[in-house]
């Protein structure tokens, strides 16, 4: 994601809606269990938001943009990614953000709408490297830990949320609704800027996904791709090792 959520107000409200449904639903119920489970799913979190925008920051360097190096973005320094709002949105909510790493188009002046393409496209394909390698650790650990202890299934749950999370990462930001990259995506290959409803969809499309989050709408398509993805990845591992 290269650009973040506009309306600091609508974010508060959005927030404490959430937080209300997640205590409707059951989610902090068993204290003890749902801080375990978070704890040993934070390090798939940051290493999910870190690769994914250090893949933004890097491209756009590498493709001759000095604005992240400026800014200290192109690094794996988490501190330089993570959105302390939104980390603490998606550990007690279910969704968050991490800090959108800024890009200056007009530096390409050649193939702009190629470069920022590659940019777009850089962090999803980070997640879907990092999920399809950490697959295979997962199945080495199914396979090979035969009765082990506490240790082994703190150690699979941990590289499972690695997995779970970089393809959640993947997908959400594939998603062809602004700030999401999916859309940066679609624009840069349809050319969408020429398109006289461009600028008002881009403007409101924080607000269109957000409402969309709150509904359950983006909930009912992901969880179920991204289970889809896992057993697929598991199946691959599985013949290969």
């Amino acid at each position: 994601m290269r650009r973040g959520f506009n309306g600091n107000y609508l974010m508060i409200f959005f927030l404490i809606i959430m937080v209300v449904n997640s205590i409707r639903s059951g989610r902090y119920d068993s204290p003890g269990q749902w801080l375990f489970f978070t704890l040993i799913s934070l390090p798939g979190i940051v290493i999910g938001i870190t690769f994914h925008e250090f893949a933004h920051a890097y491209s756009a360097w590498k493709l001759g943009d000095q604005t992240p190096m400026a800014q200290k973005r192109v690094t794996l320094n988490p501190l330089a990614h993570i959105d302390p709002i939104g980390i603490i949105a998606l550990v007690f909510v279910g969704f968050g953000w991490g800090r959108p790493v800024q890009v200056n188009p007009y530096v390409f002046k050649k193939n702009r709408r190629l470069a920022n393409l590659i940019i777009d496209v850089a962090g999803v394909v980070t997640n879907l490297i990092i999920a399809f390698i950490c697959t295979a650790l997962l199945v080495y650990i199914q396979n090979s830990a035969t009765g082990g202890g506490i240790g082994v299934f703190v150690l699979y749950n941990i590289v499972y949320f690695i997995v779970y999370f970089n393809i959640v990462l993947m997908l959400f930001n594939l998603i062809p609704i602004p700030p999401l990259d999916g859309f940066g995506i679609i624009t840069e290959i349809f050319d969408l800027r020429r398109q006289p409803w461009y600028r008002t969809f881009y403007n409101y499309g924080s607000i269109i996904l957000l409402f969309l989050i709150m509904m359950r709408f983006i909930a009912l398509i992901l969880v179920p791709a991204v289970n889809k993805i896992m057993i697929a990845f598991e199946t691959v591992w599985s013949i290969i090792i």
